[in-house]
C-alpha cells in the first residue's frame, strides 16, 4: 500500500491577508474548516474539520511554519498528530476579489489504512514471522483524540526499548494499533480486529465505555485486556487488569489543596453522562463530605455536547467555590473554554480529573487559568529520570510532537510492565502473563508503580495548577 495526498478547498469573499490573519480565531472565523487555535504562530496547537476523501475528518496538529500572503500565496504548515501522523498544508491564494483556501495533507501507509478502515474497507494487518504481537486500542479520532495525542508514540517508544533489550524471549515485540473513534461499539469491533491480527493481549487507552464494552465481548476469547489510564475500577478479573489512577485517590489528594486555593468549601459536580463520571461523582459525595465540604449542585451532559451554557448558568447561580469537572477530551476543552467566557473562572476554581497537557493546551492559556489537575504524571515533574525521558521522546519524535501526559505515559508503562510479565511467565499464555502482571513493580518517570491485583495500583499522585505553557506541579502527598 502506498501513500497519497488528499485535497480540500473553499472560497471566501475576503482578501488573502484578512483570511490568513483570522485563521483559527473561532469567533467569526470558524467557517474556515472550523479551524481553531489560540494564536497564529509556530508551535501553536491547531484543530480542523476538513472534508477529505468524502467525509469530514477532525485533524489535530501543531503549526510548524507560516508565511503571510504577499507577493506569493500565504501558507501554514502543520505537523499532523491525529488521526494519523503526517504533514498538512493550508494555502491562501488570491481568487479575484476573494481567497481560495486549500488544505493538502499527505497520508502514509498507516494513514491510508486508517482512512480505508474508516470507510469500511478491510485492510490486512502486516507483520513479520515469529513476532510477539501486542494490541493497542486508543482514540485516534472522536472526542478522545484530544487526550490521546502522544499515546501511540509512547507505546511504540516502549516497544522499541523492549526490542533493543532482546524482545520477548528473543522474539521482536510488534505493536498493532486500533482506533475506537471514542465510540464503544467501534472500539469493540476494533478489539476483535486486533485479536484476529494475532494479538492475545490488548492495551486500552480509551474511555471506560469502550473498555467495558470490549471486556464484555472479549471475555470468552481468552485474551488479556489491560486498561492503562485513569479509570473507576470494578472490572478487574483473571484476564482484565485495570492500571491507572482511581478517582477516590485523586480526590483525596486534591480536595484540600483546591479548597485552600479557592478559599471556600462549596462544590458543584459537572461532567459527561456515562460510567466514569457517574463513579467520580458518587466517590466525590463521600470524599468531600468526609472533608466537611458542601455539594451545592450537580449536572451531567451527553458526550458530544457543544453548548454548555444552561449547565454553566446553574454553576454560576449555585455560589460554588470549586467545580469538579468529570468531562473528557474535546468535551472538557469546550466546557472549560465556555466556563472562562461566561465568568466561572473569575468566581471559583475548577478541578478536572482528566486534565492533562494536551487538553490544557487546547483549552488555552487564558481559559485554563484557575484550572487544576491531579494524576500520577505531568510532563513538568522534576528529577533526572523524567528529564531523560522527555529528552528521549523529543529525540525520537521532534520538537513539534504532542506533549507527554499521564495518559500517554501510562501506555509506555503498560508496555514495559507487560513485557516484563511475559518474560517472567516464560510462555505466551495470557492467563499466565496476567498472573505475573498482577504482581508487578517497576520504576518509571512518574516514580515507583506497584501492581498488587487486577485493579490495585500504588503510585504517587501530584496536584498541578494550569499556568501559561504548562503546569505548576506540587510535591506528591
Amino acid at each position: 500500500m502506498g501513500g497519497l495526498a488528499l485535497h480540500a478547498q473553499t472560497r471566501i469573499e475576503s482578501p488573502p491577508d484578512a483570511v490568513f490573519s483570522l485563521f483559527g480565531a473561532g469567533s467569526g472565523a470558524g467557517w474556515l474548516f472550523d479551524a481553531m487555535c489560540d494564536r497564529l504562530g509556530v508551535g501553536a496547537a491547531v484543530s480542523m474539520q476538513a472534508p477529505l476523501g468524502g467525509e469530514s475528518v477532525a485533524l489535530l496538529g501543531r503549526i510548524t511554519a507560516l508565511r503571510a500572503p504577499g507577493s506569493s500565496p500565504g501558507r501554514i504548515d502543520v505537523r499532523l498528530d491525529q488521526p494519523w501522523s503526517g504533514r498538512l498544508r493550508v494555502l491562501f491564494e488570491r481568487d479575484g476579489t476573494g481567497t481560495r483556501v486549500r488544505v493538502v495533507t499527505d497520508l502514509d501507509d498507516a494513514g491510508l489504512a486508517w482512512l480505508m478502515r474508516r470507510r469500511g474497507h478491510p485492510v490486512p494487518d502486516r507483520h513479520g514471522p515469529d513476532e510477539h504481537r501486542l494490541g493497542l486500542l486508543t482514540s485516534k479520532s472522536g472526542l478522545g483524540s484530544v487526550f490521546a495525542g502522544a499515546t501511540e508514540n509512547m507505546a511504540q517508544m516502549a516497544v522499541d526499548e523492549v526490542n533493543a533489550d532482546g524482545g520477548i524471549r528473543g522474539r521482536p515485540l510488534h505493536l498493532v494499533v486500533g482506533d475506537d473513534a471514542t465510540d464503544a461499539a467501534t472500539g469493540a469491533a476494533e478489539a476483535h480486529r486486533l485479536v484476529r491480527a494475532g494479538c492475545r493481549t490488548l492495551l486500552a487507552t480509551t474511555t471506560s465505555a469502550t473498555f467495558a464494552r470490549a471486556a464484555a465481548e472479549l471475555g470468552p476469547s481468552g485474551v488479556l485486556l489491560v486498561q492503562t489510564l485513569m479509570n473507576e475500577g470494578g472490572l478487574g478479573s483473571e484476564l482484565c487488569v485495570q492500571l491507572g489512577e482511581r478517582p477516590g485517590a485523586q480526590l483525596e489528594a486534591a480536595a484540600g489543596p483546591l479548597m485552600r486555593a479557592a478559599g471556600g468549601r462549596r462544590w458543584f459536580l459537572a461532567g459527561n453522562d456515562y460510567v466514569w463520571p457517574h463513579v467520580v461523582h458518587a466517590v466525590a459525595w463521600r470524599v468531600l463530605t468526609e472533608r466537611r465540604a458542601t455539594i451545592v449542585g450537580e449536572g451531567l451532559a451527553p458526550l458530544g455536547t457543544r453548548d454548555f451554557s444552561p449547565l454553566i448558568e446553574r454553576i454560576l447561580a449555585s455560589g460554588a467555590d470549586v467545580v469538579l469537572s468529570s468531562f473528557v477530551g474535546a468535551d472538557l476543552v469546550a466546557f472549560e473554554r465556555q466556563c472562562h467566557a461566561m465568568g466561572v473562572r473569575a468566581r471559583c476554581r475548577s478541578l478536572a480529573l482528566t486534565l492533562e497537557e494536551n487538553t490544557r493546551e487546547r483549552i488555552g492559556d487564558a481559559a485554563s487559568a484557575g484550572l487544576w489537575g491531579v494524576s500520577g504524571y505531568f510532563e513538568e515533574l522534576p528529577g533526572d529520570a523524567n528529564r531523560d525521558f522527555r529528552r528521549r521522546y523529543r529525540e525520537a519524535h521532534g520538537r513539534f510532537a504532542p506533549p507527554l501526559s499521564s495518559i500517554s505515559e501510562s501506555a509506555y508503562e503498560a508496555v514495559h510492565l507487560y513485557a516484563a510479565a511475559a518474560r517472567r511467565a516464560g510462555e505466551d499464555e495470557p492467563r499466565v502473563i496476567a498472573r505475573e502482571l498482577r504482581s508487578s513493580r517497576a520504576s518509571f518517570p512518574r516514580g515507583p508503580v506497584t501492581v498488587t491485583g487486577p485493579e490495585t495500583v500504588r503510585q504517587d499522585l501530584f496536584v498541578a495548577e494550569a499556568v501559561a505553557g504548562g503546569f505548576a506541579v506540587s510535591p506528591s502527598r
